[in-house]
């Protein structure tokens, strides 16, 4: 498959992450529409910093891509650690399971070593070494991030935002 998986997360309600899966051919008009929801000013999209009709905007930008995504939600978890670490092997195995190129997490800087040996491990234990590579980014580095960030608000949000973006994600998994 190639896909490119981008991934964002919350912690509003206990962890929950979004992984976007954006097939390579997809990649240059997903960016340009995305790109063109930046605001003159705006280094980035930050969905929880918008306002209600933005936010509308951006989810039916979001949702006219062809693209669609996967939660992970670990909010049973107690211990933030233990439920990072479950959402990051869930993630790798669920990108090495459909062929996934290209892994790309926005970074956090409090997080990151951590981030970085436990992919490292799982990209090696799922048997995707030099098939899948992973990249820490941040927001304004990579336009695309801003899909996950939208999603996974919408769904810890719940109600009529969680409702709004619900197609687009094709499977919910309890980690």
């Amino acid at each position: 498959m190639t896909a490119h998986v981008f991934v964002d997360e919350t912690k509003e309600r206990g962890l929950l992450i979004a992984a976007v899966v954006v097939l390579p051919g997809d990649l240059t008009a997903a960016r340009r529409s995305i790109r063109d929801l930046i605001l003159p000013g705006q280094r980035r999209i930050h969905f929880h910093k918008e306002r209600d009709d933005r936010r509308r905007q951006i989810i039916d930008a979001v949702l006219a891509l062809s693209a669609h995504a996967v939660i992970f939600d670990a909010k049973d978890h107690r211990h933030a650690r233990a439920a990072r670490e479950a959402c990051l092997i869930e993630l790798v195995e669920h990108a090495a399971k459909i062929g996934a190129s290209r892994l790309v997490l926005e970074r956090d800087d409090s997080t990151f070593r951590a981030d970085q040996r436990l992919l490292f491990e799982q990209v090696r234990k799922c048997g995707a070494d030099g098939t899948l590579r992973y990249d820490q980014l941040r927001a304004h580095e990579e336009c695309l991030l801003a899909i996950p960030d939208a999603l996974a608000w919408c769904w810890a949000k719940g109600g009529r935002w969680k409702d709004s973006i619900r197609r687009m994600v094709s499977e919910s998994r309890q980690v």
